[in-house]
């Protein structure tokens, strides 16, 4: 059966791969002879145990997780790591942030309720629009961590090289761009993300976590935000968020089955660069990052008019290609082009501009 599919260029909840979304279909009603749906399911059950474990295993073959880091899956996505991360980080009561746009800047304000935040470096000066220079930063030595967001779904910069923590813990927000190319676990401390955006539904974030950071010591913790409950449960201290989990680890094997992160990250440089040689070329349209800093995910662009980007979202829309709006704090225009978004799309959009452009 073949469904109309629009081309989804959402910034989260997202486009998910089609092969998945058939997969869940026909196990929607019975889950593998168990005669339920796996919405259905305790959680305390062997097939779903199955589930979860399959999910944590094929994650850490994918991304090389090392046998010293805990993956653990906890609700409340992205943000409620904002406050758990220093709750449970701030041993001395001090963290340096690098602030690159809208999701770092929400992450700060959660730290400074916890303790001491020093902004080591920003790129405020020029509305986030590229990654300020961290190689050598000045960083306090009773620092507990240094935060980034490594990519901003916002603002549409990413880092391609990491901040000199000079010896101090890395903590990374990679919400929108987890997967998207292979990444060296152990140059983190922390990895986290929330999974609407490339991964899987709403609700659930993946915390991957160096289990010297796990602390025994914080008993005046509410026992929810602490990641040692998590951890010593197997992400299931209460009922996890059964649906999302599954649904992630279909996306796991799934990017498995095409070749793993080097794969996934050929098709994301060439999609994206089809998106990025339109910009450069248009005499309407500009992104709005300088190139070095670019995403592969989220590309913000503007015309210059607030009232143009507005028909350019009707128009899009006319011809089948939805959420083009840029995100409310910002205006203009985004395409946020995750792994399951096809180049087919990519293209497809392209020459839909190109027409817009030629009929203006």
């Amino acid at each position: 059966m073949k469904y109309n599919r629009t081309y989804n260029f959402s910034a989260g909840p997202a486009t998910m791969p089609e092969e998945v979304l058939e997969e869940v279909r026909d196990e929607m009603m019975n889950y593998r002879g168990s005669g339920m749906c796996v919405m259905e399911m305790s959680h305390r059950s062997k097939v779903y145990q199955q589930i979860i474990d399959e999910a944590e295993q094929d994650l850490r073959d994918l991304m090389g997780i090392p046998d010293n880091y805990k993956v653990l899956f906890i609700q409340g996505g992205a943000t409620l790591q904002f406050s758990m991360i220093p709750m449970n980080l701030m041993k001395n009561g001090k963290a340096v942030y690098i602030e690159t746009g809208t999701w770092s800047k929400k992450a700060i304000a959660e730290a400074k309720k916890v303790g001491e935040v020093i902004v080591a470096a920003s790129s405020k000066d020029k509305n986030y629009t590229y990654i300020p220079d961290c190689s050598d930063l000045d960083i306090p030595e009773d620092t507990d961590y240094v935060y980034i967001c490594e990519n901003e779904t916002i603002h549409g910069v990413t880092w391609n090289k990491l901040p000199n923590t000079k010896g101090h813990v890395l903590v990374s927000d990679q919400s929108s761009m987890f997967l998207s190319k292979p990444c060296n676990v152990s140059d983190y401390g922390i990895i986290y993300g929330g999974v609407q955006k490339n991964i899987g539904p709403a609700g659930l974030a993946i915390v991957i976590i160096r289990e010297d950071l796990i602390r025994d010591d914080l008993t005046d913790l509410p026992i929810y935000l602490q990641y040692k409950t998590h951890a010593d449960n197997g992400s299931m201290y209460n009922t996890p968020n059964c649906w999302a989990i599954y649904v992630c680890g279909k996306v796991f094997k799934y990017l498995k089955k095409i070749g793993g992160l080097e794969e996934m990250e050929k098709i994301n440089i060439d999609k994206a660069k089809v998106f990025y040689d339109f910009l450069d070329q248009s005499k309407l349209f500009k992104g709005t990052v300088v190139p070095e800093d670019r995403s592969l995910m989220n590309i913000p662009f503007v015309t210059g008019d607030p009232d143009l980007d507005a028909e350019v979202i009707a128009y899009t829309k006319k011809a089948g290609f939805e959420n083009l709006k840029g995100h409310k704090s910002v205006g203009g225009l985004r395409a946020s082009i995750y792994n399951a978004m096809p180049k087919d799309g990519v293209v497809a959009l392209v020459d839909c501009l190109k027409k817009f452009e030629a009929e203006h």
